[in-house]
């Protein structure tokens, strides 16, 4: 099935919302760009949805195709089956569902976060290394080992504690109120950046607004990989990587921290460029103009300057 658009506007420039069919419902998401640019793939952080490119895209080269989703649970995607764990393996799975139907075979990606462990963004281009040529990673680890039993424990038992629960209405909140939330919940945030994210963070219902992810995002990811695993993962990937740290979130420290435990040097490759931005976790949000030059020249460097001339 093709994916269906819907059309609307923005201040600073156009964009369609997406909706590709999945098993369960629907990934949703949005895009920008001319219908036959260079394909580009976005994908949001832990808990945010896919409004976090807003502000970064409309800076970004014009040449290309940005589709940024809704990871499932998130924004407006549907939520996952009763009993279905949220992992990064799952989310790799939905990756390739969306790609498939968007006919894409090759592009670029630009992933921000998604949390502690292997995330979806750099496990999808060591697992399909021919499909992706550049990987643009914002304030994200890329392949990190956890402490497996400990946190697969955690992860079963926060599921079913949450099954066993009787069926709960959402708690319902004035719009100020939810922006009130999310920024404490959130500090990286800036005031706009959260009311950014609220417009497909928030559902309105009878009395006001109900936050639209799914509680389960919240629990640990019991899908976990070994230091052996990382390593073999983190050699598969062709890409061209571009990793982007903020210098005020832990991410980076943590990062230095995990290899230093682990006596290794690094787990970057030749062809990964790293580099240290000042502002905070959502810098690419909260001041896209600081992410946006790098992230254009990378682009142009390993995507667009490859392209044959039309």
């Amino acid at each position: 099935l093709l994916p269906i658009f819907t059309q609307s506007t923005e201040t600073v420039l156009l964009f369609s919302e997406l909706c590709v069919p999945v098993p369960w419902g629907e990934i949703r998401g949005k895009v920008w760009g001319p219908d036959h640019g260079r394909p580009v793939l976005c994908l949001h952080g832990w808990a945010d949805n896919c409004g976090t490119f807003n502000t970064l895209i409309p800076l970004l080269p014009k040449e290309c195709r940005y589709v940024a989703v809704d990871l499932a649970g998130h924004g407006l995607s549907s939520h996952r089956p009763p009993g279905v764990f949220y992992s990064f393996s799952a989310y790799v799975a939905d990756v390739r569902r969306v790609v498939d139907g968007l006919r894409w075979t090759n592009f670029s990606v630009i992933g921000h976060s998604m949390g502690e462990s292997v995330s979806c963004f750099p496990q999808f281009s060591a697992l399909y290394p021919e499909m992706v040529d550049a990987l643009v990673l914002l304030d994200a680890y890329g392949f990190l080992p956890k402490e497996v039993s400990k946190v697969m424990r955690q992860g079963m038992d926060e599921m079913i504690q949450f099954e066993k629960k009787s069926e709960e209405k959402k708690r319902v909140y004035t719009y100020e109120k939810a922006v009130e939330r999310l920024l404490t919940a959130n500090p990286t945030l800036s005031e706009q950046s959260v009311r950014i994210l609220l417009e497909r963070g928030l559902v309105q219902v009878e009395g006001g607004f109900v936050f639209s992810r799914d509680l389960r995002v919240n629990f640990k990811n019991i899908v976990r990989i070994t230091l052996e695993q990382s390593l073999e993962m983190q050699l598969r990937i062709q890409a061209s990587v571009l990793k982007l740290f903020s210098s005020k979130h832990k991410c980076l420290q943590s990062l230095i921290n995990c290899l230093w435990k682990k006596n290794i040097k690094s787990l970057s490759l030749p062809q990964h460029t790293v580099v240290t931005l000042p502002g905070d976790h959502h810098v690419h949000l909260n001041d896209p103009e600081v992410v946006a030059p790098l992230v254009s020249d990378f682009l142009h460097a390993k995507v667009l300057s490859q392209q044959p001339p039309a």
